[in-house]
């Protein structure tokens, strides 16, 4: 057993031990590579040492370089806000940004892997279909195997367990970064397990691509069970509490209803001026979605959608994580937003990750079912919808089977 983090609680015993605590014990391995870095602000050890400064303490070779995704790589923008390529200021180390002012920052062009023979990469996932890192992780692999590279892939928990399945696939048509591939919304696989399903379509995993697998990890344990902090990933994924809402709390993003950005509890809130707290609560909790409550309340968001204005809504509470579904409850939300909001609500207009010709909703759901149903005010159109998942629950679910690094 490792030392408990210096700082935390005595009682603090650490459960599990990720690839990259794994590399750490053995950094010997990195001995005359010439290796770059992908990771994040909550790419650290299990002491809480960054990622890049835990291996050069360690006496691995210094990276070339480091590569940041979208937030930045101390995760200080706000989302869809450009990074800048330059030097960290930590280390002087050159840090290139994976997300710019245009689509063709998202992907790195295989010449920039060039002078390397490896790239590591370390990013804390959220379990989401929604969420881009996944998108970075695979995009940057593909470039560094084109240009000869070796990938490892340093492997995290899924916080949301590895589990349950929950959703309808994003349906072809529908590609985006924050629907980079054909997975349900909650699809229960860590990164590692991501990486080598989305690397291998179309044929067999590349010889060059490692998983260093956690260990002490098992799929029914979520971040509650890890035995360790919880590190922002991003600005707003504040709390491991943020993960089990953001599935269905990242469709709200769809509409301009503020979904709590630009508050300390994003996603758990959720409201605009013109609503009333007490009736949008009574309307969801009538519904009494599993593991769930709704608390009527007043925000006023400091930036982004309805800043400096006085919201009414509702803080989302997660009374049961076993038992909640946050993206079934996503849809019931914003089915009961659109209903009580009447010609108030309206859908996101603005480009959203780069896309202004498609809308944000159909880019989130995965295709364009469950806005028409609502636009036509069609609830079993709707509800036809939401019976669908299950055969697309079932068919991932035997579809990534070959690729689980920890048993079912």
């Amino acid at each position: 057993m490792r030392e408990a983090i210096t700082g935390v609680d005595s009682g603090f015993q650490e459960m599990i031990q990720t690839g990259l605590d794994r590399l750490l014990d053995d950094p010997g391995v990195l001995a005359g590579r010439r290796y770059a870095i992908l990771a994040h602000g909550a790419s650290v050890s299990a002491s809480l040492g960054p990622i890049h400064l835990e291996l050069t303490r360690r006496g691995a070779e210094t990276p070339r370089f480091l590569l940041g995704p979208e937030h930045g790589y101390y995760g200080v923008e706000q989302d869809m806000v450009a990074s800048v390529t330059e030097p960290d200021p930590w280390t002087g180390l050159p840090l290139l940004s994976l997300y710019g002012d245009s689509p063709e920052t998202l992907r790195p062009d295989p010449t920039v892997f060039e002078p390397l023979d490896l790239l590591l990469v370390d990013l804390q996932d959220i379990g989401s279909r929604y969420y881009t890192y996944a998108a970075t992780a695979v995009w940057s692999a593909e470039a560094a195997l084109a240009a000869g590279c070796e990938v490892w892939v340093l492997d995290r928990p899924n916080p949301l367990g590895g589990v349950t399945i929950e959703g309808n696939r994003r349906r072809p048509g529908y590609e985006s970064f924050i629907g980079a591939f054909e997975l349900p919304v909650r699809h229960g696989l860590t990164l590692g397990e991501l990486a080598l399903l989305e690397l291998s379509r179309g044929g067999e995993t590349p010889a060059g691509v490692q998983v260093w697998a956690v260990e002490g990890w098992s799929r029914e344990m979520t971040w509650r069970d890890w035995g360790r902090p919880w590190v922002a990933p991003s600005p707003n994924i504040p709390t491991g509490s943020t993960t089990e809402i953001f599935p269905g709390g990242g469709l709200i993003e769809a509409t301009e209803v503020s979904e709590g950005r630009g508050t300390t509890r994003p996603f758990e809130l959720l409201g605009a001026p013109y609503l009333a707290p007490v009736s949008l609560s009574d309307r969801l909790n009538a519904l009494e979605m599993p593991g769930c409550r709704f608390l009527p309340t007043y925000f006023k968001p400091q930036f982004q959608k309805h800043a400096g204005e006085i919201c009414g809504g509702v803080q989302w509470v997660v009374t049961d994580p076993e038992r909640h579904r946050p993206y079934r409850t996503g849809v019931e939300i914003v089915r009961q937003l659109r209903e009580l909001g009447g010609d108030d609500f309206s859908w996101r207009e603005a480009p959203y990750e780069f896309e202004s010709e498609r809308p944000a909703i159909d880019l989130l759901s995965g295709d364009d079912r469950l806005r028409q149903a609502l636009e036509n005010s069609g609830d079993q159109e709707c509800d036809e919808w939401l019976a669908s998942w299950q055969a697309d629950e079932r068919s991932f679910r035997e579809e990534r089977k070959p690729f689980l690094l920890y048993p079912e």
